[in-house]
């Protein structure tokens, strides 16, 4: 039985989430913050590249259907937490901080990484008075997993949590989180590289080729209706 539903043969929801995916030492090193409800609601704003709010600067009219890249597509949706069903299974961590660790988790996705392994080798140097040189503080690159139909690489852009119920400790017991993601499209990658950087754009790729397809198998279905609506 579905114990969100209460029904007895309600299909089986796959699960989204958010994975980093960071350049380290052993290739590809993922952190993979699973959604424990999938969103009830999700916005998804595209803009088109508009040629009017260029600036010409003498180089003639730009076409009016001019696109040179790729629209910017940003994403809002909403998470929830509750530690309830770990509280009844007496899990240790939702014992003792509630869902303080999987906002933690979420945090850390707007926070420069080395990954795992790269975040503790600079932690020991830095305890052993050894740092790693400094290198250009970035963000790592997410996918936002929702469904197998919709993977994209992403960047948080906006992140606000409200914490309702509390431990005695005054961790949360419950959790709203609000995020904000921009699709990272391949042409803001023209000076990158790396493992995670071909991953994230094999990730758009796939996406765009499933959108294609789709969009071709409406066509093909609404055919003799748009040939019916003209004139000539």
């Amino acid at each position: 039985m579905d114990q969100r539903t209460g029904l007895t043969r309600s299909p089986k929801l796959a699960r989204g989430a958010i994975v980093q995916i960071v350049d380290s030492v052993i290739g590809i090193d993922p952190s993979i913050v699973p959604m424990q409800y999938n969103p009830e609601t999700l916005s998804m704003t595209i803009t088109p590249f508009d040629p009017n709010e260029v600036e010409q600067s003498g180089r003639g009219q730009i076409a009016p259907t001019s696109q040179p890249y790729a629209p910017k597509r940003q994403i809002t949706l909403e998470i929830h937490l509750d530690a309830a069903a770990l509280l009844e299974d007496e899990d240790p961590v939702a014992t003792a901080v509630g869902v303080a660790d999987r906002l933690a988790a979420l945090e850390r996705l707007l926070m420069p990484s080395e990954g795992l392994i790269g975040d503790l080798i600079g932690a020991i140097g830095t305890l052993t008075g050894n740092p790693q040189p400094p290198k250009r503080a970035s963000v790592p690159i997410a996918l936002l997993i929702l469904g197998p139909g919709r993977i994209l690489p992403v960047r948080i852009t906006s992140y606000s949590v409200e914490e309702t119920h509390f431990l005695p400790s005054l961790h949360p017991l419950m959790a709203k989180v609000s995020l904000g993601f921009e699709v990272l499209t391949p042409d803001v990658f023209r000076c990158d590289t790396g493992p995670s950087v071909e991953f994230a754009i094999a990730a758009y790729n796939f996406y765009e080729v499933q959108q294609s397809a789709l969009a071709v198998a409406h066509a093909a279905r609404n055919a003799a209706k748009a040939s019916s609506l003209l004139p000539f």
